[in-house]
């Protein structure tokens, strides 16, 4: 009786460890789509470069998000570019999206785009659904497949959703931030990076 029971109890703990494996670990909300695996929450850690030892950003272009043409990152040469990398599934993306439209919100006049790079939403509906929520007002590329995304994997690749890299008005990486980020620490930051004289460049 008592060999019965210690049975019952250990494939009781066994079945328990199995129900816990299967729950979301609170970072990126998990589902069977193989598709999304390999993409998981960052911890917001942000990493600034100075400018003589900034890298050119590659070539980066793609459609945008509700077919209305194409974004591609030469065209904005003079500008400082602010690539937000996220997706509807993504539990930090819906935090974040409000501090980062505050941030657009305040900084646009100063020669300052926003460009969301939408991945893994396998169709059009959830990301639109999202941007109308948060009242996202900037362009977003839509790149279900992460093909567009691949343009930075020889540089420094935004390896978490969601991340957030600053591109200076020389065209260069400035600054990239692995997770969410706030509305203070992004708005100082891309402020920063605008007020720059890049003239002798």
């Amino acid at each position: 009786m008592q060999r019965w029971r210690t049975r019952a109890m250990t494939a009781a703990a066994a079945l328990a460890v199995l129900l816990a494996g299967g729950c979301s670990d609170g970072q990126v909300q998990r589902d069977d789509d193989a598709d999304r695996s390999g993409f998981v929450e960052g911890d917001g850690t942000v990493a600034t470069y100075p400018p003589a030892e900034r890298e050119a950003a590659p070539e980066f272009s793609g459609p945008l998000l509700g077919g209305d043409g194409t974004f591609d990152l030469a065209e904005a040469d003079g500008d400082v570019v602010v690539l937000n990398v996220w997706g509807s599934w993504c539990p930090p993306c819906r935090k974040e999206a409000p501090e980062l439209q505050a941030v657009y919100d305040a900084v646009a006049d100063q020669g300052v785009r926003f460009v969301g790079v939408n991945t893994r939403d396998h169709s059009e509906g959830p990301a639109q659904a999202f941007e109308q929520e948060f009242g996202i007002t900037y362009p977003s590329v839509y790149d279900p497949k992460g093909e567009a995304l691949l343009a930075f994997r020889d540089t420094i690749p935004p390896q978490a959703i969601p991340s957030t890299l600053v591109i200076d008005r020389a065209g260069r990486i400035a600054a990239r931030v692995v997770g969410p980020i706030t509305e203070t620490s992004l708005r100082q930051m891309v402020s920063d990076i605008a007020a720059e004289d890049t003239s002798a460049t």
